[in-house]
């Protein structure tokens, strides 16, 4: 895999290509965290926590509203989908996380906390979900037994802001605003790796076919490798970044922050390519689309946003029209 030097500065490139994202209307506040699933056979589906408390469900390539969750009295903070999109999981600051049925929209369980959930996740078989609090602690829950309680893991030292899937089922990760990274396994529930940072950790994301971890903190984005954690590349870029997210392909990264900008750097050369604008506050949340066609973003100005990879591309409910000498060349093809 290339790497590039420590604390690399982001070169500029050429101007920005413009596209027109497609705007993702119906939450009423700040759009907190999003989630893609993987592709199954009915396609994928994007999720989206806001502080409005109320998650919504939409298709992943339209963008198209399909549900919304109802059942929590406070802001949601995080998201999740199972692999198979067909059960979505809250985290809240109701104290509560729940479990949804996201064919039927119906709630399937809440689990009580002692204080504000900020992180949720699925492990890969879907067997416990896993939460993160404002009281420092992970929980484990049997998804197979919903009375069986809580495993408490004890380490963070601050509020955890993100859990993701580990490199195995067996393991995961959290993220906290005590500066660090750990690395988990549900089978011993014990720490098994650290990453000790500069800076409060903004948001995470796990790459496990290629095995790269992505790291926001402070105005750095830092990737490593899942396997053991040795640092692969970090970039400052002169912002404060709430999020970034790795192409499927490793060919590009995005990130976004409090600048208002969606950025797109070639993750080989980190070159800048591309900066978009769209957004009418800081960006909290960015994923790319499991197929690599689109990435989605979330902001504080109550939108999600989807954005092509392809600009001029037609996919989804991008459609273009034919220049004049496209519509010859066809004619006579």
């Amino acid at each position: 895999m290339a790497t590039a030097p420590n604390a690399a500065p982001v070169a500029q490139s050429q101007p920005a290509v413009r596209q027109t994202p497609l705007t993702c209307s119906g939450h009423t506040r700040p759009v907190v965290d999003l989630q893609f699933s993987p592709i199954t056979p009915d396609g994928f589906f994007l999720i989206s926590a806001c502080k409005d408390g109320k998650p919504m469900l939409r298709n992943g390539v339209t963008g198209d509203w399909l549900g919304t969750f109802e059942g929590h009295k406070g802001a949601v903070w995080g998201v999740a989908l199972d692999n198979t999109a067909e059960h979505a999981a809250t985290a809240s600051a109701d104290f509560t996380a729940k479990i949804w049925d996201a064919v039927s929209g119906e709630e399937q369980h809440t689990f009580s906390h002692p204080h504000i959930v900020k992180a949720v996740s699925f492990d890969a078989p879907r067997t416990t979900l896993i939460t993160g609090c404002n009281d420092k602690t992970i929980r484990v829950f049997d998804l197979q037994n919903y009375d069986s309680g809580a495993r408490e893991l004890k380490g963070h030292t601050a509020s955890i802001k993100k859990i993701v899937p580990g490199q195995t089922p067996q393991l995961f990760l959290s993220a906290s605003d005590d500066k660090s990274v750990r690395v988990w396994d549900v089978r011993s529930n014990a720490e098994v790796a650290a990453l000790k940072l500069d800076a409060a950790v903004t948001n995470l994301e796990a790459n496990t076919e290629k095995k790269v971890l992505t790291v926001t903190f402070g105005s750095t984005i830092a990737f490593y490798s899942l396997d053991d954690l040795k640092e692969i590349k970090k970039l400052e870029v002169g912002s404060p970044v709430h999020a970034a997210s790795l192409h499927p392909n490793e060919h590009t990264f995005a990130w976004g922050g409090q600048d208002n900008m969606l950025h797109v750097v070639d993750y080989t050369t980190c070159v800048q390519s591309d900066e978009y604008k769209g957004h009418f506050g800081p960006i909290h949340c960015l994923q790319y689309s499991p197929d690599g066609q689109t990435y989605a973003s979330g902001s504080e100005d109550g939108t999600v946003r989807l954005w092509q990879v392809h600009v001029g591309q037609e996919y989804g409910l991008w459609r273009f029209a034919k220049s004049d000498e496209a519509e010859a060349a066809a004619d006579t093809a």
